[in-house]
């Protein structure tokens, strides 16, 4: 797969809801893991196992949006 093309399948929006600063350093990993670095920022991410986990572990800091289309 090239690198920017979109893989098909079930995706997630998840936003960043609170900043990481008093979080430890595997929570702050996590957020940029998910490519969250900012409050606010919204990414769309596939819906697998892997990125439902990381969602997860860090709840009080990230929200699911929607599904995305």
């Amino acid at each position: 797969m090239k690198a920017g093309a979109r893989a098909d399948g079930p995706r997630l929006k998840v936003r960043q809801v609170r900043s990481g600063i008093c979080c430890n350093m595997r929570q702050k990993a996590t957020l940029r893991a998910l490519g969250l670095e900012k409050v606010g920022r919204v990414r769309t991410l596939p819906d697998n196992p892997q990125v439902r986990a990381m969602v997860a572990a860090i709840p009080h800091l990230v929200e699911i949006v929607e599904p995305a289309e």
